[in-house]
């Protein structure tokens, strides 16, 4: 085994992101500006809707997303139990309650049929998170949203670059958020972006993220806003990332492949099901395998970094009112809890080589070979 730590999440970047950023500072046009508008209509066109705006981070671009809909107090929102915290969190911003609804137990995803018992006259939307790369059953969320009269707001943040039956995720409910995160396919270290189809909500958009008003330099305020802009030196990072996406999902995809073959005749590890209709551009490699925690610090212990899946949100500590108020327990949530126990995330990013996959391949392997 070599020294040399695979690490977990590593930025693409080359001298197109230096150049980009280097125009901004002798510009003298480092707040939002030139960058962020052509930013901004690149991620419309390639996403295929006709507005979006940025937001600081993914979180933010989701609570930005909810007050545009003009979710808020009184209201829940119904939440997968195995997603990050900033999406429960993005909830309990807006003054509504996120309500933890069980996963499939193949990818992950919001599990339609236990959502249908926890519609209350107080549900106003449903929060489908697109896991690891892979949109959810978008075809059921509709339906469902429109059986029970609910907005739908797509957490997309690990999802750029991915379809489902032809339409990009974040395209397809009444908001779209995204996140640019260090980790993501594409990055702007931080950032986010919220995508819609409906005039007015991009209006109330652009009031929230701009101290309620439409125009910088304006001092007549129409509404209450917040200060959600980004800088013109992260649009520029944004757009060297875009210029290079192609071959980034290009790489992850072959990645991927390399990943399946190599744990082909594993028996004790799966990878995620992909959904029918969804395209699939690993966030991370998800790896599920009964070794569970003995495996991940194996794997840390031999020079590769891996991480849990995520904790379910029903035990988080700082959730536990919200798990007894909604009468929560690892009995009625089964698969969320064998994601955690059982499942890691292996790196899968573009600067990795082919023989960086097989390494990671072959520490995975000696575990179970020893």
């Amino acid at each position: 085994m070599t020294d040399k730590v695979i690490t977990q999440v590593s930025p693409w970047f080359d001298d197109r992101e230096q150049a980009l950023v280097t125009e901004c500072l002798e510009s003298g046009w480092i707040t939002e500006g030139p960058k962020s508008a052509e930013f901004t209509e690149r991620l419309n066109d390639m996403i295929g809707v006709p507005y979006g705006v940025f937001a600081p981070n993914g979180t933010l671009a989701l609570v930005l997303g909810l007050l545009a809909l003009e979710v808020g107090p009184g209201d829940e929102v119904l939440v997968p139990d195995v997603t990050f915290i900033g999406s429960a969190n993005a909830v309990l911003m807006t003054g509504a309650t996120p309500v933890f609804v069980e996963v499939t137990g193949d990818n992950f995803q919001i599990d339609l049929s236990e959502a249908d018992g926890l519609v209350t006259d107080r549900t106003k939307a449903i929060m489908p998170v697109h896991m690891f790369g892979m949109c959810g059953d978008m075809d059921g969320v509709r339906s469902f949203a429109k059986r029970h009269d609910l907005l739908i707001i797509e957490d997309a943040a690990q999802a750029i670059g991915v379809h489902y039956d032809g339409v990009h995720a974040g395209a397809m409910g009444d908001v779209g958020c995204f996140s640019f995160f260090a980790d993501k396919t594409i990055t702007t270290g931080e950032g986010g972006y919220v995508t819609c189809r409906d005039e007015a909500v991009y209006d109330r958009l652009r009031l929230l993220r701009n101290q309620g008003r439409f125009d910088r330099g304006a001092y007549v305020h129409p509404a209450i806003g917040y200060n959600f802009r980004i800088t013109d030196m992260q649009a520029a990072i944004g757009l060297a990332q875009l210029e290079k996406m192609p071959e980034i999902l290009a790489r992850k995809a072959a990645h991927l492949a390399r990943y399946e073959a190599n744990f082909a005749d594993l028996p004790d590890v799966y990878l995620l099901k992909q959904q029918p209709k969804s395209g699939y551009v690993p966030f991370r490699l998800f790896l599920f395998s009964p070794a569970g925690e003995a495996l991940l610090n194996y794997v840390n212990e031999n020079g590769v970094q891996s991480r849990p899946f995520f904790y379910p949100l029903h035990r988080q500590p700082c959730f536990a009112s919200l798990r007894e108020t909604q009468n929560l327990d690892d009995s009625r949530i089964p698969n969320s809890i064998r994601a955690h126990e059982h499942g890691q995330c292996l790196p899968i990013h573009p600067a990795l080589s082919e023989s960086d996959i097989d390494r990671v391949s072959e520490v995975v392997r000696s575990y179970f070979e020893r």
